[in-house]
């Protein structure tokens, strides 16, 4: 079972820049991956990036090439989304999730672990 807690969010001016942190804890084995996921008002979850937690690879979702980048420190059991250039048309809630398939997959279904989402609200 991993646990994950999110923090960071908030309220913020188009252009801005804000960085989420995902705690991660439990049982990690070989094949996590952890990732940061979104919904937005009316719109299905989508993913938008995730890291091989043992690997250290990176996946982005189109949207967010070149403007988050998503790492992790393995010391601190932590995941971070650092976002850049923020839009409004990026305002949603923000997941922490992980799964243990052992390769990298932008599928929402596969993420059986999740946090309880932060807010993210970019005004123009």
């Amino acid at each position: 079972q991993v646990q994950l807690g999110e923090s960071g969010g908030g309220l913020v001016q188009a252009g801005d820049s804000l960085r989420l942190s995902c705690v991660v804890s439990g049982r990690a084995s070989s094949n996590d991956y952890v990732g940061w996921l979104r919904q937005a008002p009316g719109k299905e979850r989508e993913f938008v990036a995730s890291v091989d937690w043992n690997g250290g690879s990176t996946y982005y979702a189109d949207s967010a090439k070149g403007r988050f980048t998503i790492s992790r420190d393995n010391s601190k059991s932590t995941v971070y989304l650092q976002m850049n250039s923020l839009k409004p048309e990026d305002t949603a809630v923000y997941y922490c999730a992980a799964h243990q398939l052992g390769s990298h997959s932008a599928r929402v279904s596969v993420y059986v672990f999740w946090g309880q989402g932060t807010q993210v609200t970019v005004s123009s």
